[in-house]
């Protein structure tokens, strides 16, 4: 279990050092929450919705840590093109311990980012409806986290470039994020966008996060956590197996 300390925390640090990165990681959330927050917020009150940056506000944390987890993987590609990761694999101990490592370290990064988005929701005016709540969300947080951390490390494993990666990487992170009802409630859509949304693991995270933050739930806590759960499970099952047969 070193092996996985030592690669969590190195991923750490390599963070950490990325300030330009930490910033402008900051923008999009900030965008989404002033345009489509104050922007949509008249309507959606006229609607008999409510408050927007309430509604809003957990599907701009989730959509944090979707793109800071997920883009994760890329890092795979880095080290495997500049030599760090054929030392890292010649080490004599199982590779799913070198995934689990990085993946664990990919997740804390996506998981601190989604807490740092949390307090500026905070600043622009979003508030948890109950406060011994909010640490359920962290759990949803992490989850999230660690399913599109695994996600992006088994297709770093699989990609043979930089430009790949980030071509597959925008055919799904849009759809992902924009199908999950983090912009939109999924009460009274069309049967077919239903459908899909119910297939979009992140949806899960995001009705959760509402369900913990606002006390609002489409699909329900438990289902919210179950799907989570498995999800998480299986990926990491299938992330650690695409890690094994990674070619350097």
């Amino acid at each position: 279990m070193s092996v996985v300390y030592i690669l969590w925390l190195r991923q750490l640090k390599r963070s950490s050092r990325s300030k330009a990165r930490i910033v402008a990681s900051f923008g999009q959330p900030l965008l989404f929450l002033l345009a489509f927050g104050f922007g949509f917020g008249p309507v959606f009150s006229r609607a008999g919705q409510g408050n927007y940056i309430q509604f809003l506000a957990p599907g701009v944390i989730a959509m944090s840590i979707l793109f800071t987890a997920i883009f994760a993987g890329i890092e795979v590609i880095w080290d495997r093109q500049f030599g760090f990761l054929k030392e890292t694999l010649v080490a004599p101990v199982p590779r799913i311990l070198i995934m689990l490592g990085r993946t664990l370290g990919g997740a804390t990064v996506a998981v601190l980012q989604g807490i740092l988005v949390f307090g500026l929701c905070l600043l622009v005016g979003f508030r948890p409806a109950t406060l011994s709540l909010v640490p359920l969300g962290l759990l949803y947080m992490l989850l999230t986290a660690l399913l599109f951390t695994a996600v992006g490390t088994a297709l770093g494993s699989m990609m043979p470039d930089f430009q790949a990666f980030q071509l597959v990487m925008n055919f799904l992170v849009m759809p992902i994020f924009f199908l999950s009802g983090a912009l939109f409630p999924l009460t009274n859509v069309p049967r077919a966008l239903l459908i899909v949304a119910s297939l979009d693991p992140l949806s899960y995270s995001v009705d959760g996060l509402r369900h913990s933050l606002i006390g609002l739930a489409h699909f329900g806590a438990a289902l919210d956590l179950a799907v989570l759960s498995v999800v998480t499970a299986g990926v990491l099952v299938l992330g650690a197996y695409a890690f094994s047969k990674i070619q350097v």
